[in-house]
């Protein structure tokens, strides 16, 4: 996609000044949100040489006797880098990469093309205030995702929503009192020891980082509550950096279901190296979003719902589940993943 703006000005240097960009976007052949990433802009200038500027007496002499000279065009373009959609491209790869994992991946984006699963209304970049400053965007990104840690995405974004009515910035936050402050994220799981790593973050944030969230994974890591799921993902959502693939239970579950990983895996981190190790860096930014949606709405946790995937004869799941769980094992075992 791209739009152009082409104005007459009697000087290129005027418009740049004074231009400002107020909306940003994320590049991603599959789910394109409004992001504060930088948009790529071009700036094309004909005519370089400028005009003197001359009086309205002057210029009225002039017009009846000689055509008015052409002053400069600035020409402004926004581009995005466009894919045909559901197009799996292919890399060149000298390691190991699973069977069938094109086609699999072209499916899940197919089943997904709605985006109406709890994770596309209730993602962290969501919820948190994209009109905020920068700041206080990020900030709450990384509350968000601390959150979310064992809790659904309904109940995240209910808490949130009662954090941002309450006033959710640093020095705010801070001023909480403990009570207060659990009273508004309950009922999160683990809501206790996370008003704790609210807090110390929060101290931690306004002292050493300006009242900002850091800008590397490492530093992220460092921070209290927060592992390197919530890294990655905040590098994508509050910093628009694609470094790692966030790898939450959907991701890992679903990642050794298809056999995306040359050995069952055990945790999620284990899950991230493997899949770093051979998908290509250009489905990094959606795989995590892609793939908890697709957690959230077919390949549950307990009772999936092979029988309507579309990946069930490509599967080594799917192969041997035809089966419809009933609800009351659906529900007993779900109440148990959230436990863990």
């Amino acid at each position: 996609m791209s739009c152009r703006l082409v104005c007459c000005t009697r000087g290129y240097n005027e418009i740049l000044n004074k231009w400002k960009v107020v909306c940003n976007k994320m590049e991603s052949p599959y789910f394109k949100r409004t992001t504060r990433s930088s948009i790529i802009v071009k700036v094309k200038v004909e005519n370089e040489q400028l005009i003197p500027e001359e009086s309205s007496t002057e210029t009225n002499q002039k017009v009846s006797t000689k055509k008015r000279q052409k002053r400069p065009k600035v020409e402004i373009k926004y581009e995005e880098s466009p894919l045909e959609e559901h197009q799996i491209t292919k890399q060149e790869s000298s390691g190991w990469e699973p069977p069938m994992w094109r086609e699999q991946l072209k499916n899940i984006y197919d089943m997904r093309k709605s985006r109406n699963a709890a994770v596309d209304s209730m993602g962290c970049d969501v919820i948190s205030d994209a009109l905020a400053s920068p700041e206080v965007y990020r900030y709450q990104v990384l509350l968000s995702l601390m959150l979310s840690s064992q809790t659904k995405d309904q109940i995240t974004s209910a808490a949130m929503k009662k954090l941002r009515e309450h006033g959710c910035s640093i020095d705010n936050i801070l001023e909480t009192s403990d009570q207060v402050l659990g009273e508004l994220i309950y009922p999160v799981g683990f809501w206790k020891k996370k008003i704790e790593y609210i807090k110390r973050t929060s101290k931690i944030l306004q002292e050493e980082y300006n009242g900002d969230i850091p800008d590397t994974v490492e530093k992220l890591c460092k921070l209290p509550g927060v592992g390197p799921k919530m890294a990655y993902l905040a590098m994508k959502c509050a910093w628009n950096q694609i470094v790692g693939i966030g790898v939450d239970t959907h991701v890992h579950r679903i990642s050794n279901r298809l056999r995306w990983v040359k050995k069952p895996t055990k945790q999620p981190e284990d899950t991230r190296k493997e899949l770093q190790d051979w998908l290509p860096r250009e489905y990094w930014r959606d795989i995590n979003h892609l793939l908890v949606g697709f957690g959230q709405q077919t390949c549950l946790p307990v009772g999936p719902k092979c029988y309507e995937c579309l990946n069930k004869e490509i599967c080594p799941v799917g192969k041997t589940n035809k089966k419809i769980s009933s609800p009351k094992k659906i529900k007993k075992e779900e109440l148990k993943e959230e436990m863990e």
